[in-house]
């Protein structure tokens, strides 16, 4: 079922980290950016400054809220600063920590193959279901974003994850449980959700 959000949603997907670039399934590993990760969440938060402007009572309408591993905090803060904002001036919320692929956690896909054809095979067939081992679903997490979504009382600028803005899209936007698991969500860019639809900035 869509959520139909009154506000407008501005969401950042962190910058790049070294698994991001060596292709390893993230989830909650606490990984850092790396050099072009910290450039491009520089770059995000100039790119909400032309979206909203800098002037304190265009930025000050938002809330900002971050999931709490460090490589969205750390988005978040350098962006905050390209805005000319207090970098630490902002709230974490659990329920936008990226989805965990449990026992597959630092693996690259060719070694979820290997290691666990089976598995590799049904995430495969249905990815939007599937949940690795000790792991959870994109269907668990769009669950568990649904009330953080009906909790937000005002525009908001959000900093997390390729898998919770997967869910987000479906949630938010309608897109497809076969579609929304694949498509492509780049580090370090806008994607702004806003009367049920969305668009990349």
């Amino acid at each position: 079922m869509i959520v139909e959000l009154p506000h407008r949603l501005i969401f950042l997907r962190h910058g790049e980290t070294d698994w991001n670039a060596e292709g390893r399934l993230q989830g909650q590993h606490d990984i850092p950016l790396n050099p072009k990760g910290l450039a491009q969440s520089e770059r995000a938060g100039k790119i909400v400054g032309r979206i909203l402007g800098r002037t304190p009572e265009a930025l000050g309408a938002y809330d900002f809220v971050c999931s709490p591993l460090s490589r969205a905090r750390r988005t978040m803060e350098l962006a905050r600063g390209a805005l000319k904002l207090d970098p630490f001036a902002y709230r974490l919320d659990e329920a936008l920590i990226e989805i965990t692929f449990g026992q597959w956690e630092g693996l690259t896909w060719p070694e979820v193959q290997q290691r666990d054809p089976e598995g590799a095979r049904a995430r495969e067939a249905d990815k939007w279901h599937m949940q690795p081992p000790g792991g959870e679903s994109y269907a668990m997490c769009a669950e568990r974003l649904r009330p953080w979504l009906a909790s937000l009382t005002r525009d908001t600028i959000a900093v997390a994850h390729g898998g919770v803005a997967r869910c987000l899209m479906h949630v938010l936007s309608n897109v497809p449980t076969e579609r929304a698991p694949v498509c492509d969500i780049w580090q370090g860019r806008v994607l702004v959700f806003e009367a049920g639809t969305y668009r990349w900035i």
